[in-house]
């Protein structure tokens, strides 16, 4: 069974198979020895266009459950997908049963290709087991199993390798109900002085979940290989969720929508230092996110640079939104009152306050489109505001985690001397 979950969906046997049985599958649906099949072709195609282009404004400019356009690499996957459909529809009409069985498994099989390519494009989930979830222990277990000292602490202090916990963190302030957050506890948290270790908090994209992180941003390879250059030493790393459900969109801010912000700047803080040993030292401290969460991560170093001194933003957008019409965004957050809005944006605060002695390194994909004048426009208003800046593009890259998976451990390199760490 551990050989099936271990599995690459990016690369190797099973993609391999999709990807041919998908071609095979679009191939039966495609030909058939019927000069009107052509128009059935046609309808399917047309009809497949209308129903994603009604579908993505639904999500988009209705739902919100998307913030900003889909790719069009994602937009053409799913048309493929929904022309699949439509001709599967037709070629059950008036079928015998062993063309419509043939016409079935070859539609799962266009599906599945599909949405291999989708995850190819956004790079969530690399294996059959990123799938099915992380079962980790909570972090209650902690104090009992591991002690400084004990053998499975020294153990894990001589491999290199950090662990991960699940956690849930209260809205005692906020009164925001968040999903379950993971933890990743380095090496030297389970021997030597936890007291000095350095704390990021990350947010995932949106629609998203904090266990994101660890499939698509793979976050604990990049750590534990962060530990290993660095003595065992890596920052303590506490993935939230700061919308209250995968498709929800608080913005990161207290708004009519919820407290986020007072659950991200206040909340998660203070859980952190109650529950966990960590440095105190406020330099030693930083958050960053990815897409929505790269946002994020620059609201909380602009409005509250005294608990997140540093930022890392892969893909960040803008600015927050609900979606492409800034104004239903300012509506539907703060009753129309732009000014309330605008007052907590980035790109303001940066024009208002100076950040001397803060950092921020920002990341996006090469092939990004209005991201990376995004990311452009933002890195340029952070030096502006005296902010200590690194600008990185990856090449080939559009809107995925590729970015924080490449640049991660460029981040990580650029923070190490404000957290005292020197290889």
């Amino acid at each position: 069974m551990d050989s099936l979950l271990s599995l690459s969906l990016v690369d190797g046997p099973l993609y391999w198979t999709i990807l041919c049985a998908g071609i095979a599958g679009s191939a039966f649906l495609l030909i058939r020895r019927d000069r009107r099949w052509l128009l059935a072709i046609g309808v399917s195609l047309l009809a497949a266009i209308g129903v994603v282009a009604v579908i993505h404004w639904l999500l988009v400019s209705v739902l919100t459950v998307f913030p900003e356009d889909l790719p069009f690499d994602v937009l053409v996957w799913a048309t493929v997908a929904f022309s699949a459909l439509a001709l599967l529809l037709f070629r059950l009409l008036g079928s015998a049963w062993r063309t419509r069985s043939a016409a079935g498994v070859s539609f799962v099989a266009v599906l599945l290709l599909s949405a291999l390519q989708i995850n190819g494009y956004f790079g969530l989930y690399h294996t059959a087991a990123d799938l099915f979830g992380h079962n980790v222990g909570r972090i209650p277990q902690l104090d009992e199993g591991f002690k400084k000292g004990s053998p499975r602490s020294r153990a894990l202090w001589l491999s290199n390798s950090g662990t991960v916990h699940r956690a849930s963190i209260p809205g005692k302030e906020s009164g925001f109900k968040a999903q379950e957050a993971f933890i990743y506890l380095p090496p030297a948290y389970h021997s030597g002085d936890r007291s000095q270790l350095p704390v990021l908090v990350l947010f995932p994209g949106q629609p998203g979940h904090p266990a994101d992180w660890l499939t698509g941003g793979r976050v604990e390879q990049a750590m534990n290989t962060f530990a290993a250059r660095h003595a065992g030493v890596a920052p303590v790393v506490v993935m939230v969720d700061p919308n209250g459900s995968d498709t929800a969109n608080t913005m990161c801010m207290d708004s009519r929508i919820g407290r986020a912000d007072t659950y991200l700047s206040i909340d998660v803080p203070r859980w952190i230092n109650s529950t966990l040993e960590v440095s105190a030292d406020p330099k030693k401290w930083a958050v960053g996110g990815f897409s929505f969460g790269g946002t994020c991560a620059m609201q909380m170093t602009t409005l509250h640079p005294e608990i997140y001194p540093s930022f890392i933003s892969f893909s960040g957008e803008r600015e927050p939104s609900l979606g492409p019409d800034r104004q239903r965004t300012v509506q539907i957050a703060f009753g129309g009152n732009a000014a309330a809005f605008d007052a907590l944006t980035p790109l303001n605060l940066m024009k208002q306050r100076s950040y001397d002695g803060h950092a921020g390194f920002f990341a996006v994909g090469a092939a990004d489109g209005e991201f990376v004048s995004y990311a452009a426009e933002l890195a340029a208003a952070a030096r502006t505001s005296g902010f200590d800046v690194r600008h990185a593009s990856v090449a080939g890259a559009g809107h995925s985690w590729a970015v924080a998976v490449q640049e991660l451990p460029s981040a990580l390199e650029f923070l190490a001397p404000r957290w005292g760490l020197v290889r």
